[in-house]
């Protein structure tokens, strides 16, 4: 049996729709294809359940405010110093091929850490991966430091109840031939694009 509820202002609907299933949220819950793959509607379920409503700032602001504590509190966790100042890796064969860590323990060990939103920090606490968009980040570590023997890619969201965690990627996880095929990839991107500005400059 159906049931209304009424509301008397839009702040209070709005609270009320908060962790459930409605009209506007069933297509990114419900796979077409009958997997059991979760979509990011199950997952912003969860954050609505259990995180702390967000404020308004703008999400890259966040993500700067946050990256600090995030490294403060994996410093805590697992015991290594890690260093974060406002540095750029490259290459020594060719500089145009860089990169920012977040953080670096000695050249053998890196930290990136991302503060997403409540819905993506729980999916990635609960399958155990790195979102596919940050992919090529990772990759990228190793492809700017030969050195370079794992990366802690940190989670931190202070709005969820585990408010922090890691995952490792190591270089023996990523082929060795794909970090060669991209890094022969950057140098001929890298050659192409000089040739264009030759081209138009002389």
């Amino acid at each position: 049996m159906m049931k209304v509820i009424k509301f008397e202002d839009e702040e209070k609907w709005l609270e009320y729709r908060k962790g459930k299933i409605t009209g506007t949220r069933l297509k990114d819950i419900i796979s077409k294809n009958g997997t059991k793959q979760k979509k990011i509607g199950f997952y912003e379920i969860i954050a609505d359940r259990i995180s702390i409503p967000p404020d308004n700032e703008n999400r890259l602001e966040r993500g700067h405010r946050l990256e600090d504590c995030a490294i403060r509190k994996f410093e805590k966790k697992t015991g290594k110093k890690v260093e974060n100042d406002l540095v750029m890796w490259v290459r020594g064969d060719n500089e145009d091929i860089a990169l920012s860590p977040d953080g670096y323990i000695g050249t053998k060990e890196a930290v990136e850490v991302k503060c997403l939103a409540s819905a993506k920090h729980i999916e990635a606490y609960l399958t155990q991966k790195i979102p596919s968009e940050y992919e090529y980040q990772v990759l990228q570590y190793f492809i700017c430091n030969d050195d370079l023997e794992r990366l802690y890619f940190v989670f931190y969201d202070n709005c969820c109840p585990i408010d922090m965690f890691y995952l490792i990627v190591d270089r023996a996880d990523i082929p060795s031939t794909k970090i060669a095929e991209y890094l022969q990839l950057e140098k001929e991107t890298l050659r192409h694009i000089d040739l264009i500005i030759q081209s138009m400059l002389f």
